[in-house]
């Protein structure tokens, strides 16, 4: 073998290696493996306790209609934004932490992750963790990739960013047009207990148009199936993730 095959050879290994180590962690989107392997990164915390989180906003439109749902129902969450949503909406922003909600990094957009962009995954989430201190004052503790998916850049960006990577362990499939309040409710219940992180959105903009309108609706019937199971329901910072 030549020289020059040779290293054409190892500049097709690393590559590869470069490449299943930023693809490879994102197999804990899979639910069962997280649950088993990975709890605190599927959200698992004290038994008594239910961690309430929403994704994909601040919205104008929308996220101030859950925020009145969720002052009726006495209930505090946490709310994983975007940075260029916190930049655009910096007046909806603030009024999630007015209302005694806990702010979380989701990214500065709702970006695909496929292709190894560490450099960029690092920039992005340090500047939507900077922009919510910005915005707010608050220091954001845990990050959630949009869908979920937490590939190699994206845990290097949590770590450098001081964030913790929580995923979810219930969810409530309400980015669809055919989701409906009895649809959402199911789906959480599903896998509902004690030590859960429930994942629903308060916006469509990364989602079906309107499907939050389910979401809403279904909200007080999920806050009550929490409390009539003795479940009290409140935000990550109260969940007993150990970080």
């Amino acid at each position: 073998m030549s020289a020059r095959h040779r290293s054409g050879v190892l500049v097709r290994n690393a590559a590869l290696l470069a490449a299943a180590a930023h693809i490879a962690p994102a197999g804990t989107w899979l639910a069962g493996p997280r649950r088993a392997l990975f709890p605190a990164l599927a959200g698992r915390g004290r038994r008594d306790h239910v961690a309430l989180t929403f994704d994909d906003g601040p919205d104008p439109r929308t996220t101030p209609r859950f925020l009145r749902v969720l002052d009726e129902l006495g209930v505090r969450a946490t709310f994983f934004v975007l940075g260029d949503g916190v930049t655009r909406f910096p007046h909806t922003t603030l009024e999630i932490v007015r209302r005694g909600h806990e702010l979380a990094v989701h990214g500065w957009t709702h970006s695909r992750p496929w292709l190894p962009t560490v450099s960029r995954d690092v920039t992005e989430v340090a500047r939507a963790a900077r922009a919510i201190r910005l915005a707010t004052g608050e220091v954001p503790l845990w990050y959630r990739p949009p869908y979920g998916i937490l590939t190699g850049g994206r845990w290097l960006a949590a770590a450098r960013a001081g964030l913790t990577p929580v995923l979810w362990s219930a969810w409530g499939r309400d980015w669809s047009a055919d989701a409906t309040a009895r649809s959402v409710s199911a789906a959480v219940r599903r896998d509902l207990c004690g030590g859960a992180t429930v994942l629903l959105h308060d916006t469509d903009r990364a989602a079906a148009t309107g499907c939050w309108r389910a979401t809403l609706a279904a909200l007080p019937v999920v806050v009550a199936e929490c409390r009539a199971a003795g479940l009290e329901v409140g935000p990550l910072a109260e969940h007993g993730i150990r970080r």
